[in-house]
């Protein structure tokens, strides 16, 4: 991967929209580059009302519905070492895109943490990320435990 964005979702959806263009007038399209999409989408609304499909630059799709929270609340979705590990298989397979796009609903601390291991996995220096927001620790420390436990498994 060449790089991770990280987007609120309507920049995100504008992002993905940069890509498409009408029939026959591919030149139209502003962007052309292979992408990833990691969707982190509310729980208490079922979503945003969209998820994002794969296509001809979108290679690959992963939408995980929890909240943004950092312990259990009854109504909430808290989130789990298995998201994690579907994250982390997920970055893994798709090391071939051009980009990573992250989004959440506002881009701060779901997918910030999201984004911030991802640069972490693959080698990167992710301090931008704890420098200019707040990334949600729970969601980043439970991403490098299961990384950790997980790393026998995914390299051998």
């Amino acid at each position: 991967m060449k790089r991770v964005l990280l987007k609120p979702v309507f920049e995100a959806f504008d992002y993905v929209m940069d890509h498409y263009y009408p029939s026959g007038l591919e030149e139209m399209a502003s962007r052309s580059d292979t992408y990833a999409v990691i969707s982190i989408q509310d729980t208490h609304t079922e979503g945003f009302g969209f998820v994002f499909r794969k296509n001809r630059c979108c290679r690959d799709v992963l939408t995980l519905y929890f909240d943004d929270i950092i312990m259990p609340v009854e109504t909430a979705v808290l989130f789990d070492a298995d998201m994690a590990g579907s994250i982390i298989r997920f970055i893994d397979r798709n090391r071939d895109c051009d980009t990573l796009l992250i989004h959440c609903y506002a881009g701060q601390s779901r997918s910030r943490a999201v984004a911030a291991f991802a640069v972490k996995m693959l080698g990167g220096d992710s301090s931008a990320y704890f420098e200019t927001g707040s990334p949600n620790m729970y969601v980043y420390d439970l991403l490098m435990k299961t990384y950790e436990d997980m790393k026998v498994s995914l390299y051998s």
